[in-house]
């Protein structure tokens, strides 16, 4: 329905500011009100059905989105910059989760346990929790909703969504399907709208979960506004992720990696490899391959075929990555290539900057420290692997890591003794399947993970259930 406010915004393409995509309700708090109404009526009779019935619901979705893949891939890359490539990627992603998650519809097991009394049943299942609210971010704005919604959904919970107002499209593309392939009215509900209607969505006493994908400065915010009401918060944050290259590493393929890691996305990533720590024995080498790969990146807009990196989300933050550019100048890092806004040609109606390394970095400046969320790659030299590691620990993040090497002693050392969420051998930080738990140590999580099973965690409890058929009074513990 309409927003009860009337306000609208205007969504455009950060490739091209001329490009209107449209125009999107803003909605209000009294939106988000009746949002959160809803879901908690729909959800007195969702509860209730089976969730092999439920999961047919997402299989029909699933089967949706494949047949319009090219569209929402199409639409996102116009709201959002990264190239189709990437875009046809997110909804990929989306697809995965979704028929996953509908797998999970009859496979949500429990327990069955030998009670320590005769004639005594024991078991454990899982109940869902009632109204979930979702916000997420708009660098992958069919992706993480998927790794919410649908979970939360096969449940039996229902949902309150809000999207990022840079990506509007591409959340209707996503509601529209699932109320397409039947789900009934109310079990999830989309909103827009500023902190305010983030706010409501994790106080509001009806909300049982919130789940957050987005920086660490709001999610400290979410996690408070949940805290007192004993909500369950899921929290998915920033990170600083590293790529660790030893002297054995294949370089050519640890380019490639870094390459990928560093400036797909436009390295608007939370698992953007970021950093990189080089073994001094190869530095020179590999900076040299590197620093000239990346300054060849043909830039411009994600719908042209020979585009390999997009543009900045927004103006807000193109001055983010500008502002950090300076910062690495100031405190001393060699810029090698990159540094500046793009603003000729095909560039010059959008926010675009240069591929950006800068080499001789000390993993204490600010560069190697904090997220900057942009193509800006810091490269670090390193005489250990356990130095490597030290560097790549040293950060308040811990999302992902990854190391390149032939030794496979150097790789399980690693594996063990960096503290992240997710580890890569001979890959990059990027490119999680969603049949493994996704989520991260530190500043970048809370604990839960999405994706997998142990994404049920999240959007269940789990009930234990024990049955007496001795017809006398047992008592646990005590009787023998």
């Amino acid at each position: 329905m309409p927003s009860r406010s009337g306000q609208v915004f205007e969504n455009r393409n950060p490739a091209d500011r001329e490009d209107l995509i449209g125009y999107f309700q803003e909605s209000s708090v009294a939106d988000a009100e009746a949002a959160i109404a809803a879901a908690r009526r729909a959800y007195l009779q969702w509860r209730l059905v089976p969730a092999p019935k439920r999961a047919e619901i997402l299989f029909k979705a699933a089967a949706l989105i494949v047949e319009r893949k090219e569209q929402f891939a199409h639409d996102m890359t116009r709201e959002m910059g990264k190239v189709l490539e990437e875009t046809r990627g997110d909804v990929q992603e989306a697809i995965d989760m979704t028929f996953f998650m509908a797998g999970e519809g009859r496979r949500q097991y429990g327990q069955t346990v030998p009670s320590e009394l005769r004639d005594k049943f024991a078991m454990s299942l899982r109940q869902p929790l009632g109204v979930c609210s979702m916000i997420t971010p708009w660098n992958f704005p069919m992706a993480i909703p998927s790794w919410k919604i649908m979970p939360a959904l096969v449940c039996g919970n229902t949902v309150v969504f809000k999207p990022a107002t840079l990506t509007p499209l591409s959340a209707f593309n996503f509601i529209k399907v699932l109320e397409d392939a039947g789900l009934p009215k109310g079990v999830v509900n989309l909103v827009t709208g500023g902190p305010d209607v983030g706010t409501l969505m994790s106080t509001h006493d009806e909300v049982k979960v919130v789940s957050f994908t987005g920086s660490t400065q709001v999610g400290r915010l979410v996690s408070q506004n949940a805290a007192p009401w004993f909500k369950k918060c899921h929290l998915e944050m920033g990170g600083k992720n590293i790529i660790m290259i030893m002297d054995d590493a294949r370089l050519d393929l640890a380019v490639e990696g870094c390459l990928w890691g560093g400036f797909g996305t436009t390295g608007q990533r939370c698992t953007a490899a970021s950093r990189i720590a080089v073994h001094e024995k190869v530095y020179d080498r590999f900076v040299e391959q590197f620093t000239r790969r990346a300054g060849a990146l043909r830039v411009g807009n994600g719908l042209d075929r020979e585009t390999q990196m997009g543009p900045v989300v927004s103006e807000s933050q193109l001055n983010t990555v500008m502002k950090y550019v300076e910062i690495g100048k100031q405190e001393g890092a060699t810029l090698l290539t990159g540094g500046h806004r793009l603003e000729s040609g095909s560039c010059a109606k959008g926010f675009f900057h240069e591929p950006t390394v800068f080499g001789d970095v000390d993993p204490g400046m600010r560069i190697a420290q904090e997220e900057i969320f942009g193509p800006v790659v810091s490269v670090m030299r390193c005489r250990s692997l356990e130095e490597a590691i030290d560097i790549g620990n040293g950060v308040a993040y811990g999302l992902s890591a990854s190391i390149y090497t032939a030794d496979i002693n150097n790789a399980f050392t690693a594996m063990r003794d960096v503290y992240t969420g997710i580890f890569y051998v001979n890959a990059p930080t990027i490119g999680a399947e969603v049949h493994l738990p996704f989520g991260g140590t530190k500043a970048t999580g809370n604990g839960h993970r999405e994706a997998g099973t142990a994404a049920l965690d999240v959007f269940s409890e789990w009930k234990s259930i024990y049955v007496d058929f001795s017809g006398k009074l047992q008592r646990a513990q005590i009787d023998t």
